[in-house]
């Protein structure tokens, strides 16, 4: 007949709880947080990007953690501002990889500085996506890298060809000297010899200038029967400005760069029928229901403009879809083994963004196509869709 030693009893259960207290503990250990790196340009000449950008991914990691985070783990947002110098790029790509260990990577907010970081990532085998536009950062297809933000190709491809469906023949192309301006010039010159137009003025400005009437002087007096400017940042409000002072015909047509309200407040009313390629986002609210990025464009404006008190940007856009997509990656991945959630991002399907539906494939690290633009103009100091 056994004897019931509470001493005994005593020693077991403390003993049992040590233990069990011993692995809930390294289970909790052994959940770190999931460290998601970025670098946007939040201050600089490319702030107009970087900032609804650094506000986006701050607003949604609280909002994830919020819900229970990710694969019950937290977020851990480590960001790094660039301020729009390529070379702060790259220096906070290496700390992010070496120092920071992060799972993996968004950005850079420009492509001057995504291309700075690119080898990096490749060499580290680290997912990143980038926040920046020009085909370049995808083609050729790194196996590591991706994008959210529609093409340069797909912009060109979207105007130019609503230049000829209007009937027009021959273009002028106005670019700028940054990253975009040139990409997105030799993308337009491309397709503009696809499409059988004539690019009759092919002239450059620099994204400081504070006048660019020259230019637009010698496109006034040339056959060009319609304008692209390609470029981001304040200058093209001044086109816009300069182009009204000179009582120009042809029509004026701009990249997505300027699809931010922020163009129409610096350009005031020269913007006034300016026609340009945009994201849904800028006109969720005129979406009919059926539009399946509808809810997901509302929801986003309205988080954004409570949170931020100021209008909703479409490169603040590509920061939600970034973030999102790489979320959904690293559930599908059931981990954050870089390998993994590598090939999770590329079988990306059907993910319905801010900025289009993405469907990326090993041979299609953007996974858009010029469905996702929409062309809009500027009617009564607002946006309006063109049909």
């Amino acid at each position: 007949m056994s004897h019931f030693n509470p001493h005994h009893f005593t020693r077991r259960t403390f003993g049992g709880m040590l233990a069990a207290l011993a692995v809930a503990t390294t289970a909790q250990a052994a959940e770190p947080p999931i460290k998601i790196g970025a670098v946007v340009s939040a201050t600089g000449a490319a702030s107009f990007l970087g900032d609804p950008q650094q506000k986006t991914l701050e607003m949604y990691v609280k909002k994830i953690n919020a819900a229970g985070g990710v694969l019950g783990r937290k977020l851990e947002l480590v960001l790094y501002d660039d301020a729009s110098d390529a070379n702060k790029a790259n220096a906070f790509t290496r700390r992010l990889i070496m120092q920071d260990e992060v799972d993996a990577i968004l950005g850079a907010s420009s492509t001057g500085s995504t291309m700075a970081m690119l080898p990096q990532a490749e060499a580290a085998k680290m997912p990143m996506i980038s926040l920046a536009a020009a085909s370049v950062i995808v083609e050729p297809v790194r196996p590591y890298v991706f994008k959210v933000p529609h093409s340069d190709r797909m912009a060109a491809q979207k105007v130019l060809g609503e230049m000829k469906q209007r009937g027009f023949t021959q273009v002028a192309l106005l670019s700028d000297t940054g990253g975009f301006g040139k990409s997105g010039r030799v993308e337009s010159i491309k397709v503009a010899e696809s499409l059988g137009l004539k690019v009759a003025e092919d002239q450059i400005y620099g994204e400081k200038d504070t006048d660019v009437t020259p230019q637009l002087t010698k496109i006034k007096s040339s056959p060009a029967q319609a304008i692209l400017v390609f470029g981001t940042g304040q200058a093209p409000a001044i086109i816009a400005r300069n182009y009204q002072q000179l009582a120009m015909k042809q029509p004026l047509y701009t990249s997505y760069g300027q699809a931010s309200v922020e163009f129409i407040r610096i350009a005031g009313k020269a913007s006034e029928g300016i026609r340009m390629p945009s994201p849904a986002l800028l006109i969720a609210q005129a979406l009919p229901a059926s539009d399946p990025q509808k809810n997901v464009s509302v929801s986003y404006a309205r988080d954004y403009e409570a949170q931020a008190k100021i209008d909703v940007s479409t490169f603040g856009g590509y920061a939600h879809d970034a973030l999102l997509m790489l979320v959904d990656a690293i559930k599908r991945a059931g981990g954050t083994d870089k390998a993994k959630v590598r090939d999770a991002i590329e079988a990306t399907r059907n993910f319905v963004g801010v900025s289009g539906v993405y469907n990326m494939s090993p041979t299609d690290h953007m996974g858009l196509d010029t469905s996702a633009f929409r062309m809009i103009e500027v009617q009564g100091g607002a946006f309006k869709e063109t049909h």
